[in-house]
């Protein structure tokens, strides 16, 4: 799946989460998810543990993240 398609798979909207990113249709804040894949959770354990995502929406959420850090500006101090 393209990257396009991929970052479809996340909406924000002010009514769902206080408009935090989320996988559409569902209430899955992409922060979670990759919280819960840095702290060690495979994408098969995620999958078992909520069934209604699929991989290709834990896949959108990581893409989303890196290209929501990519855009943050650095400063030297």
């Amino acid at each position: 799946m393209n990257t396009a398609k991929l970052l479809k798979r996340v909406v924000l909207d002010p009514s769902v989460m206080l408009g935090k990113p989320v996988i559409k249709g569902t209430r899955m804040p992409v922060d979670l998810i990759v919280e819960k894949i840095a702290i060690g959770e495979s994408i098969p354990q995620l999958l078992d543990d909520y069934p209604f995502l699929k991989e290709d929406d834990l896949r959108a959420a990581l893409l989303y993240s890196a290209r929501s850090l990519s855009r943050e500006e650095v400063y030297a101090v």
